[in-house]
Order: C-alpha cells, then sequence, then structure tokens
C-alpha cells in the first residue's frame, strides 16, 4: 500500500476517534476504533508476522507429534509431514492457517474495550494471544490426527468443519468471559451495579 495513503487513512482515523471521544459517542468510538486498527495491523503488521506465526503454529503442533510419533513439524518452513501406513500428505500453515486474522480482531476489540485498565488489558492480550495460538495449534492437531487415523480424504471433513467448529466454539469462550461477562458484571443501572453485590445469608 502507498506508505501516504496510508498516512493520510491514519490521520482520518484518529481525527474521528477524537471527534467521537470529545462527542461521548462511546458506541461508534469502540467500532471505528477497533475496526480501524484491525485494518491497519492486517495492513502493517501482516506481512512481517504472518510467517513468524505460522512457525510458531507448526512448533506447537509438532510437540504434539513428537509426543505421539504420528506427524512432524518442520519449524522452519512452517510445514507439517504426515506418514501414516503406506500414505502421506504435507500441509502448510499458510496466513489463514497462521491464526493472524483471529489474532488481530481480538487485540483491536480489546484495545477500545473500556471496561478495563491499561494494564488489565495487557495481560488480557497477551493471555488472549496465547489462548488463540493453542487453540490454533489444537485445531491442526485435529486435522493432521484425522489425516493420519482416516487418510488424505478426510482432510477436507476435519479442515473446513471439524477444525474450524473447535477453533470457533473455543473462540467463543474465550470472547465470552473477556467481553461479554466482564461487562455484564461491572454495569451499572442507577445507583444499583451488579459488581458491588453480595449474597444475602
Amino acid at each position: 500500500m502507498n506508505p501516504f495513503f496510508l498516512l493520510f487513512a491514519v490521520l482520518i482515523w484518529v481525527f474521528l476517534l477524537v471527534v467521537t471521544k470529545k462527542a461521548e459517542l462511546h458506541a461508534w468510538q469502540f467500532f471505528i476504533g477497533s475496526a480501524g486498527l484491525f485494518l491497519l495491523l492486517m495492513t502493517a503488521a501482516r506481512p512481517v508476522l504472518t510467517q513468524p506465526l505460522a512457525r510458531a503454529v507448526s512448533g506447537l503442533v509438532g510437540i504434539v507429534g513428537n509426543l505421539t510419533g504420528q506427524f512432524m513439524a518442520y519449524f522452519k518452513y512452517g510445514i507439517i509431514f504426515i506418514a501414516c501406513g503406506g500414505e502421506s500428505m504435507t500441509l502448510q500453515i499458510d496466513f489463514e492457517c497462521s491464526g493472524i486474522i483471529e489474532i488481530m480482531a481480538y487485540e483491536s476489540l480489546l484495545a477500545f474495550f473500556n471496561v478495563y485498565s491499561a494494564t488489565e488489558k495487557l495481560l488480557l492480550a497477551l493471555a488472549g494471544f496465547c489462548y488463540i495460538m493453542a487453540c490454533n495449534a489444537l485445531r491442526i492437531v485435529v486435522i493432521c490426527l484425522a489425516v493420519c487415523f482416516f487418510g488424505p480424504g478426510a482432510y477436507y471433513a476435519a479442515h473446513a468443519i471439524i477444525g474450524r467448529i473447535i477453533f470457533y466454539v473455543l473462540s467463543i469462550y474465550l470472547y465470552f468471559y473477556v467481553f461479554t461477562k466482564p461487562q455484564i458484571v461491572r454495569m451499572k443501572v442507577g445507583s444499583f451495579a451488579y459488581a458491588h453485590t453480595k449474597k444475602t445469608p
């Protein structure tokens, strides 16, 4: 992308954030802020981070492969080699499988989610990153085991259906505990706040 166009887009984004903050349009500030940060990260950081993330995922998957002896990961190339019986298959961890889209989306939403303090956001950003990486690695492990036990013909169902269901169910669990539950707990209606309620004996 043209750097001048990127700079112009960033300036417009910052301007809109300032306007929505002064006008106390919190919902619009969250939407513009998180969407803009996501696009900015995907434009500027994606080319730099995709390959390291792919290697990290293949490294995590390789740990399970070494323990089970069912498949082997080549960390340097982000490749997983599955050899079971007389059949073999090679999986390459690419842009889609690296988890970068999900990580960037989570971090962008968290950055403008004003329920947390700056320290809490930092800790949750790190914890969420590790959690998404682990979930993505688990998804790839499921795909590899399916191919290993049921043959290459099982790849499509494992990749497009089973693996995605597992990953997105785990992602919903993360989003509930990071975004939904704290907002309900800290919600305040008049002088009543859920965070200050006590159980009566």
